[in-house]
């Protein structure tokens, strides 16, 4: 199952008229979706784009278990929203460095953790861990200096 084509299939009949691009990136497919109403397709904090993309997966996935995992974008939102992340844990880092405090960084999906986590990942000083957070299905990421 062609993973671009089945998203524009998706996304007409839906109602969008949208122009897909598709690139491999890392170990993953990137989705790379142009229209003219963008925060229709992105919703509140990226989670239409998140829901879209977790109903891209299960399609794509169930026609064919070999296709690597599909990320979705719109008009380079998610690269934005990524690159704000990691300057946001960044600087957490850079608080728990400079002080030795653990920081909390805010409840985030799974999706938001991972980028984290792997954006500090090669720290030599901090180590991150995700945490649950009573009554909600996301989590937090504690950043900590790293115990010897």
């Amino acid at each position: 199952m062609d993973p671009k084509a089945t998203l524009e299939q998706l996304l007409s009949h839906l109602g969008f008229t949208v122009t897909v691009a598709a690139r491999d990136v890392e170990d993953q497919i990137l989705l790379d979706i142009q229209t003219e109403d963008p925060g229709r397709l992105i919703g509140r904090a990226g989670q239409t784009l998140g829901d879209l993309q977790f109903v891209v997966n299960r399609l794509v996935f169930k026609g064919d278990t070999k296709v690597p995992r599909i990320i979705l974008d719109v008009g380079g939102y998610r690269q934005q929203a990524r690159e704000q992340l990691v300057k946001h844990a960044q600087e957490a880092a850079e608080k728990v460095r400079r002080w030795g405090d653990v920081v909390e960084l805010e409840p985030m999906n799974a999706f938001d953790r991972r980028i984290v986590h792997q954006a500090l990942k090669d720290d030599p000083d901090i180590e991150t861990h995700s945490v649950e957070v009573d009554g909600s299905e996301k989590k937090v990421i504690l950043i900590r200096p790293k115990r010897s």
